[in-house]
This record gives structure tokens, sequence and C-alpha cells, in this order.
């Protein structure tokens, strides 16, 4: 019988180690674009970069590599798409200049912000707490309709040892309502390597709602409250840019060691409207001593956990004067010290979400309470296969880095040897 013990970290992943012992009708009627997002002056591959097709909310990201797809449907080819990024010019094309392997370069903006803009404040904590209290004026206070791509991925030092990808439909509820948001899992594919992962085995616990709670504009209890906001300090750094905007830049920093959780990052305001543009942080695991099982709640008594890194991003875009939740990721790497073990085992887990698609919900619609997934949900159990090639067909997707493109062709090279053993099996007449 398998025993699991959970763990959990304060901005809402939760992890699992365990001792080993909907479907959406995609149609055709669509142009693919693929391409790459690089820095004009260095030519470094920029990661995060968003692609949106004008005059509709359909969007993706660039990956780790600065490469992209886009799915468009055919009657929007005369559209333009717009590609932008935190600190860089915006870089407006027609999409029929958006050739396949196209290379786009972006420039980094110079921001000039003047002595006077930013003394409008008198310190940049005061800033920061009007952000969070004008929350309800710059983010729609309506529902909208989702649709996004999740991946999460599980390494053992540097090797994939699990690969779970997702299409979700995420019905997101305004910041004024104590409603959480709702998920349910549309198209989905998986792959696990139990053998790499030898004794132990982690399982993320959440899934989808590991990233939509990093949304510090609709949960800010996982990062600031009212009482914690006055244990950190807040400092103006150099101002940004993004799609041609202004950007309040402001780091924040601990003062407080007694507090249980401590993050350090950077927030990213936009100047016209104060809405939170982009947030980076991380959990300060500066203290080895007082972080040991940090995101530990329950462990087996002959295991410690080091988290080594806990890094997490959110960020949002603005439609006709409001703000949406856009995308969220999290990376968390432990290591896992087991008695009487000779070598510790470290692991990386990674999960993002993407939206590619949303609408307000002026139809009122629902996702019924059995279609739910649990905020407990561990996608990996949920879900199974992981073969076409053309699995997600008009979805759009975030294009996967080159370690996890391997790791989908190894899996298709496995299920091809598959088949043909038991095809084999079958013209020998055995069953």
């Amino acid at each position: 019988m398998e025993k699991s013990y959970t763990l959990k970290n304060y901005a809402s992943a939760f992890i699992s180690i365990f001792f080993l012992a909907f479907s959406l009708n995609a149609q055709s009627d669509f142009v693919e674009y693929n391409g790459k997002v690089i820095d004009g002056r260095t030519n470094k591959s920029l990661e995060a970069a968003s692609l949106n097709v004008n005059g509709t909310n359909i969007s993706t990201i660039s990956n780790s590599e600065g490469k992209f797809t886009l799915k468009v449907p055919k009657n929007y080819s005369d559209s333009k798409v717009k590609i932008s990024l935190l600190g860089y010019n915006t870089y407006v094309i027609p999409l029929s200049q958006l050739t396949n392997g196209n290379t786009v370069k972006l420039y980094a903006a110079v921001t000039e912000l003047s002595a006077v803009s930013i003394s409008t404040y008198k310190d940049a904590k005061s800033l920061i707490k009007k952000v969070f209290n004008d929350n309800n004026d710059n983010f729609k206070n309506e529902s909208v309709y989702m649709t996004a791509f999740y991946r999460e991925t599980i390494k053992r030092r540097n090797r994939n040892v699990s690969l779970t990808e997702a299409v979700v439909n995420i019905l997101k509820e305004p910041n004024s309502s104590k409603s959480h948001d709702a998920i349910q899992l549309g198209k989905a594919r998986k792959s696990t390597d139990y053998k790499r992962l030898d004794t132990v085995s982690v399982k993320l616990q959440g899934g989808p709602f590991s990233t939509i709670y990093l949304d510090i504009m609709k949960y800010p209890e996982y990062i600031f409250n009212e009482e914690n906001i006055n244990f950190y300090q807040f400092s103006f750094d150099a101002p940004s840019t993004l799609n041609n905007r202004n950007v309040y830049v402001v780091n924040f920093l601990p003062t407080n060691k007694d507090l249980k959780v401590n993050y350090v990052g950077k927030l990213f305001i936009d100047v016209e409207t104060l809405a939170l543009v982009s947030a980076n942080y991380a959990l300060d695991l500066s203290d080895v001593n007082r972080t040991k099982n940090l995101l530990v709640r329950k462990k087996p008594s002959d295991i410690e956990v080091y988290p080594l890194e806990a890094v997490y991003k959110v960020d949002y875009k603005a439609k006709d004067g409001q703000w949406y939740y856009s995308y969220s990721n999290l990376s968390l790497s432990f290591k896992v010290n087991k008695k009487r073990e000779l070598f510790n085992k470290v692991y990386t887990l990674s999960s993002e979400m993407a939206v590619t698609d949303w609408e307000v919900n002026t139809e009122a619609k629902r996702i019924k309470n059995k279609d739910r997934l649990r905020p407990t949900v561990i996608i990996t159990d949920a879900i199974s296969g992981f073969s076409d090639p053309d699995f997600w067909g008009e979805y759009n997707l975030i294009e996967p880095d080159k370690s996890i493109e391997s790791a989908i062709n190894k899996i298709r090279k496995g299920i091809e040897k598959q088949e043909q053993r038991e095809n084999a099996k079958t013209i020998n007449g055995r069953p």
C-alpha cells in the first residue's frame, strides 16, 4: 500500500512525496505561425514575450528559448499581431508577414520618469498600498471565461521524469468576489518515467491551481495582507516600459525575520492606471537552518527536505482600460535527504499556465461541480495518454523547450515500439 506525505509552499504549490512499492472538439480551420523572439541588440532569446492577435483575445507566449507557436483562425488572417515584453518596445507585424521560422527582434526601451512623477508618492510603500487598495478599480468586476494552456514538469537533477500538459477552462471570478476561481480539465496528456524516480517520487498537488493562486491581485493573502505588508521594505528601482507605457518598478524585501515566510522580489506597476503589470518574487531561503522543511506539511520521520529555490511570476494584460490575469509560473527546487542513504536527491518541479483566449462571461457560463478540478488534485493521476503529435489541434500552447521536446520524442518512440511489439504478437497469432 502506498503511503503519501504532503508538502506545501506558502505560494499555494503542494508537493507530495511517495515511497514507490471532457475532451474539446478541435477544428482544423486555422493557420499556425512559428518563430522566435530575440533581443535585437544581443540576439539573446527572450522568454515570456507575449503575442496577441489584434482585435481578439487570442494569444500565446514564447518559451525559455524564445520560440513560439501561434494558431489563428483563418478569418483573422488579415489581422496584425502585437509582440510585447516588459522592458522592450512593442513590435506590431501583420500575420501575413509572420512566416514560419521568423525571427522577431525586440529592442530594449529607454524609460525616463521625472522626479515629479515618482515624488507623487512619499515612498514606495504608499504606492504599493494604493495598488492593492484600488484593486477593484483596475480589474473588471465581472467573471471571465478563459481558455488556458498548462504545463507541469518534474526533473530529477537535470533529467525529465514527469511531463504533464493540459488545456483547461477557467471561470475567473472578479477580484471583488469571495468566490474562488473554478477550473475544468479539457484536453490533456502525461508521461511519467518511474524508473528514473528511483525510491522517491514527487507530484505536484493542485495542478493548475498552483499557478492560478499566484494571481496576487485576486489572492493577495498568499504574499501580502493588511498585517504583514508592514513587515516589508519597499524601494523604487529604475522604471521600465510595457506596451509603450511607463512602468514603476518597486523592490521589496522583509524587515522582520520573525515572519514564518519571507519573500523578496519586484513589483511592476503601470504609471497611468496604478495596476499591477507583473510580479517576480521568491522565498527567502538564506537561512538554511530556518528554512529546512519549510515546504513540508507532512513527511516521513527519516526524511529532511531542504528547499534550494522557490521562484514565482505572474503577468497581467490590459484591454479596454481593464486588466486581466494572463500568465504565471513557479519553479521549486529541493533536496531530499533520507537517513542511512549516502546520496541525497535533488528535484525541480515547474509549472506554468498561459491564458490563450478569453471572453467576459456575459452568458453566465458555469462549470458544474462534478466537472470542477479540486485544489488538491494531482493532475498526473487525473489523466493518461501521450502519443499523437497533432494532439493539440487548434489550441494554442507554450512551445516546448529542447529538454521537453526531447522528452516528448522519447515518449512517442516508446509508444511506437510498444505498438510494433503488439502488432508482432498479433501477426504471430499470440493474443
